[in-house]
């Protein structure tokens, strides 16, 4: 029996707060965007999880993302929705970056999740609250990863979902969806395009809108990553962390993570530099750092074969740059070729299989070494933000009769 998920923990979350005015929330309600239309965040009484939490204490709980429930906002057991939310693993690249001379390079590998990607940290604790305030339909626009999440902890806690793609998103995505009970429509446009129809939907059908930063409890779930990756580097934060940054739920929530851990005295002051990663074909991030601006305007034309990443207009984009900024970190945008060449090197030099999106944190580890933003001697995470089995892989045409003589000498020279 994991305990995380039926023993009853003290809470500690006091409010929610406005990310750009600093407005208070109440707590224990529902809530989307606060009232100056920005993201909210939730606040704990870190002071009390001190009191309450050691480092043994986590270390003797099973090693999932609920071992954490005091930094989390899901208050009774009787609300946890879970499929089995496992601590993944770092692992380390060694015959990929043998040319290069790289440092030590850790890959976070979040496909290992239900649902076969990242996106499953932030739904669980999006559904599971839902599940707590008496929700009964949640509905967002997704690039295939965050829908088929949502639909398959939805379906568990006997919620409807609805939810809305850009019209080329990948059919295994669509079908993940489908068939795990969420009611799925492609849209003619890109994700903010399926966000604005969310929206409108809402007005009519009361439904609930969990889009990314729309509602504050995904980037809870989502800063388990970071509770996670300083716990496994034995609470020595690396010196640099590349994130495929599309909504930066996630970047967002390892920044807050980091924050919340040194308050309760797990960490001290040192942090990584954060860096966003984005599609050359859909950068706002970037321009918007490298002209020093505090907010992205929208990307036009969106495209890139890295889905998860286009995303042409962020809610969150001044939380992503602030965290960037104050990391000492940069915005980076790679090209599809290098993003599918490091998708290829990996996978053949190293056995891992990264998605596009993992595929662009290491292409853009591989440029920032070569331009010198990032040295050799330092210790680098990226973050595979899922399995690379949901996407189109090359295809194979080698073949053997088995009823003819085979050049079994010829094989061996050509493997």
């Amino acid at each position: 029996m994991n305990t995380n998920l039926t023993t009853e923990r003290p809470t500690f979350v006091t409010h929610l707060e406005c990310s750009w005015t600093g407005e208070i929330y109440e707590a224990d309600q529902p809530h989307n965007l606060s009232r100056a239309g920005k993201p909210l965040l939730v606040r704990y009484d870190l002071d009390g999880v001190r009191a309450a939490l050691s480092k043994e204490t986590v270390a003797a709980r099973p090693n999932d993302l609920w071992r954490w429930r005091e930094l989390l906002p899901v208050r009774r057991v009787a609300d946890i929705i879970s499929l089995g939310e496992v601590a993944t693993p770092l692992i380390p690249l060694t015959r990929s970056l043998q040319d290069l001379g790289g440092g030590e390079v850790l890959v976070k590998d979040e496909g290992r999740l239900p649902t076969g990607s990242f996106k499953a940290r932030g739904l669980v604790m999006a559904v599971s609250m839902a599940k707590a305030f008496g929700l009964k339909h949640l509905a967002m626009p997704s690039n295939g990863n965050a829908g088929a999440a949502l639909a398959a902890y939805a379906s568990r806690a006997g919620i409807r979902a609805t939810v809305c793609c850009p019209e080329d998103t990948p059919e295994i995505n669509l079908s993940e969806i489908a068939l795990q009970g969420g009611a799925v429509y492609r849209v003619n446009g890109l994700i903010d395009d399926c966000g604005k129809l969310v929206g409108q939907g809402r007005e009519v059908t009361g439904w609930f809108d969990v889009s990314t930063l729309k509602e504050p409890y995904r980037i809870e779930g989502k800063k388990t990553m970071g509770l996670e990756l300083a716990e496994q580097l034995g609470w020595e934060l690396p010196d640099v962390i590349f994130y495929p940054t599309g909504g930066g739920t996630g970047l967002i929530g390892m920044w807050k993570a980091f924050a919340e851990l040194e308050a309760i005295g797990f960490i001290g002051s040192k942090r990584p530099r954060m860096v966003a990663v984005q599609a050359a074909g859909c950068a706002p991030m970037v321009r918007a750092f490298e002209a020093g601006d505090e907010a992205a305007i929208r990307w036009e034309g969106a495209h890139t074969i890295a889905s998860g990443i286009r995303v042409p207009q962020a809610v969150g984009d001044f939380l992503i740059l602030r965290a960037v900024r104050d990391s000492g970190g940069f915005a980076i945008a790679v090209s599809d070729e290098a993003i599918m060449a490091a998708v290829e090197s990996v996978a053949r030099a190293d056995g891992l299989l990264l998605c596009p999106e993992g595929g662009a944190t290491m292409a853009a580890y591989k440029q920032a070494l070569a331009d010198g933003r990032v040295r050799k001697d330092e210790r680098a995470v990226l973050f595979n933000c899922a399995t690379g089995l949901k996407y189109p892989m090359p295809p194979v045409h080698a073949s053997l009769d088995r009823t003819k003589p085979i050049n079994f000498a010829g094989l061996s020279e050509a493997d």
